[in-house]
């Protein structure tokens, strides 16, 4: 039988209780379970952001988003095992309609500048 893979994102909150070296070690725990067992598409850490509302008197949580195809299974024991361990605060797995692609890295502002200022003076020269 064939099996069947399926594009999943996953988004948790861990929180900063502990400090934030404790937050990216849980991070860490969990993204390395993500890439032992499931195809990585992206895995964005977010950082320390304030939430919108306190989650048990915190203001401020450590955010991580991971897009990832795997079998049906791991998503449901992937949600299991981060709602079992207490620095997790929030987590949402969600499947994904759509084939998920990786986004490129942005490029720095200083290149994006030069390249504008380069098409500007381009039609310059050609009017002489």
């Amino acid at each position: 039988m064939e099996k069947i893979i399926n594009s999943y994102e996953s988004m948790f909150i861990v929180s900063l209780a502990n400090g934030e070296e404790a937050a990216k070690a849980t991070v860490n725990k969990f993204t390395g379970l993500i890439t032992a067992n499931a195809e990585v598409i992206q895995i964005d850490e977010w950082g320390k952001r304030r939430l919108a509302y306190p989650i048990e008197d915190m203001n401020e949580g450590y955010y991580t988003v991971a897009t990832f195809k795997s079998e049906a299974a791991f998503p449901a024991e992937l949600q299991r095992l981060m709602n079992i361990d207490e620095s997790v605060m929030r987590v949402m797995v969600i499947k994904l309609d759509h084939e998920p692609v990786a986004k490129a890295t942005e490029a720095p502002a200083e290149e994006v500048v030069a390249e504008e200022a380069t098409t500007e003076e381009a039609p310059a020269a050609d009017a002489e």
